[in-house]
């Protein structure tokens, strides 16, 4: 079991995240501040590269130089633990983290290029940064402390028909590092669980890709739209209310497409999309707009809002 730590992190912001589903960051920062970890954001971390490299636009020395930069402005402000928000960050950062320490001449080139540019502060040595030791994704510092989850839920979820999707970024691509089985990871219906709210434990297609695939859902959208239906489906013929996610893209798949996908077939799902830390910091009684930023969405929140403010006046 890794050790996951709770102070001298940097929280990663995601471009993503920022345009999508700001309030997965605001959430977040609510429950480390709830839950007193300790963190910082640096205005100073530039993109991870994620969708671009993805796409074939940038190649895996520009992702790596990129990381090298970012690595180095955590350890200068001493916050080396790096959490991200979204599972292709953590994926992308934890792979160049790799190459850095393990190929010396990759290391050396870049190295040249950050002196060259006037960064000689943030030149990276051959092991300044542990791929597994110092980057998370956020979802696994919550993790860590869903005991104390519990002592902080002031709303009662427990109505709400819940299940779980993770991100293939954060299973599939380092599985070793994976917390729980790889195949099914339950990080999420942990958290879920420490809201009180049992999720629905199997679904057909629960492993399955959202569908995104970064430039397949432009390039080859029906088929990525297909991948996407299939889910969908399982998820309505189970009732489910909420899918809980841990990455924008995947976030942004169910719910940006739902609507189409559903009027091409159709069908109407109306399964409400959250980030789950959007999910536990309402447990905790956080403003469905300040906060957790509902409005955001494109599948409409407020059915399920006015289910927990009935479930929880009826108490």
């Amino acid at each position: 079991m890794k050790k996951i730590p709770d102070k001298e992190i940097l929280l990663f912001k995601s471009c993503l995240v920022n345009v999508e589903y700001p309030g997965v960051e605001s959430s977040t920062k609510y429950l480390f501040d709830k839950l007193g970890i300790e963190y910082i954001i640096s205005d100073r971390q530039s993109c991870c590269t994620g969708l671009g490299h993805y796409a074939d636009l940038f190649d895996q020395f520009s992702t790596t130089a990129l990381a090298a930069r970012n690595f180095g402005i955590a350890r200068k402000e001493g916050h080396k633990n790096i959490a991200t928000l979204c599972a292709t960050c953590y994926a992308i950062l934890k792979k160049s983290c790799n190459i850095l320490n393990e190929k010396d001449e990759v290391r050396g080139q870049i190295n040249k290029i950050l002196d060259d540019s006037g960064c000689h502060d943030l030149t990276y040595n051959a092991d300044d940064m542990d791929s597994r030791g110092n980057i998370f994704h956020s979802v696994e510092i919550l993790y860590n402390k869903a005991d104390e989850i519990k002592d902080f839920v002031t709303v009662d979820l427990s109505g709400l028909k819940v299940a779980s999707h993770h991100a293939c970024h954060y299973c599939k691509v380092h599985q070793k590092d994976t917390i729980g089985n790889e195949r099914d990871p339950m990080v999420i219906e942990t958290l879920a669980k420490a809201c009180g709210v049992e999720t629905v434990d199997w679904y057909d297609r629960k492993t399955t890709t959202c569908g995104n695939g970064f430039r397949q859902r432009y390039m080859n959208r029906d088929l990525s739209l297909s991948v996407t239906e299939e889910k969908l489906n399982s998820l309505k013929e189970n009732d489910v209310d909420i899918l809980l996610h841990m990455c924008p893209n995947c976030q942004m798949q169910f719910d940006r497409n739902q609507g189409s996908i559903g009027k091409s077939t159709g069908t109407e799902f109306n399964i409400v999309c959250l980030n789950i830390s959007q999910f536990v910091a309402l447990a905790l009684g956080a403003d469905p707009y300040k906060v957790v930023g509902v409005q955001t969405h494109t599948v409409p929140v407020d059915k399920v809002l006015e289910k927990i403010k009935q479930t929880n006046l009826c108490q």
